[in-house]
């Protein structure tokens, strides 16, 4: 079993933000494969289903960025998940606009929600970085990751969730190096 978690804020007027890109790759992943119907379940919204014959559950927390972890753990420990099964996807400030990159641990370079996740449990699980780039010195960071993407970024973004949802089943096997260049490189 894999767990896919997308990282995000649950009210309407964050649905566009770059914060939650994670929540769209969730979407777009619930989408492409016909996972089950979204239910609200260890404080997320929770798809399960099949993809390459493989059983996966899908969440989208809704504990709000800064408390991620709770919801993962609740679930993870309910269905005897390892971390190591558990990917998570969010945005990245250090990474370019429309680029990813996917890695085991590591910081969580100020990022709430891997904070969170790390707190609750441990680093030992995947992570599919998707850079949003950085703002204008002239906006903070904490105002950038809480703005809507803008219509260029949008066009950027939806094909970035293409090439993710194209070559989920090299993720599937945890080639992650594989992963990313395949998804850069389309």
């Amino acid at each position: 079993m894999l767990l896919f978690v997308g990282l995000g804020n649950p009210t309407p007027d964050s649905q566009n933000n770059r914060h939650n890109i994670g929540f769209k790759i969730i979407d777009a992943l619930n989408q492409k494969f016909n996972l089950s119907k979204q239910k609200p379940k260890f404080k997320g919204l929770l798809t399960t289903g099949n993809i390459s014959g493989r059983k996966v559950y899908a969440i989208k927390p809704l504990t709000f960025m800064n408390n991620s972890g709770i919801c993962i753990r609740e679930l993870i420990e309910y269905f005897k998940i390892n971390a190591e099964d558990v990917i998570v996807f969010h945005d990245d400030l250090d990474i370019d606009l429309g680029k990813i990159k996917a890695k085991i641990g590591g910081s969580n370079a100020g990022h709430n929600g891997i904070a969170s996740i790390d707190k609750f449990i441990g680093k030992d699980y995947s992570r599919v970085r998707i850079g949003i780039g950085r703002p204008d010195p002239k906006i903070s960071i904490s105002d950038f990751v809480l703005m809507d993407f803008n219509d260029d970024e949008v066009e950027i973004l939806n094909t970035i969730t293409f090439n993710i949802t194209e070559s989920i089943s090299i993720l599937l096997d945890k080639k992650l190096d594989l992963f990313s260049s395949t998804v850069n490189n389309k």
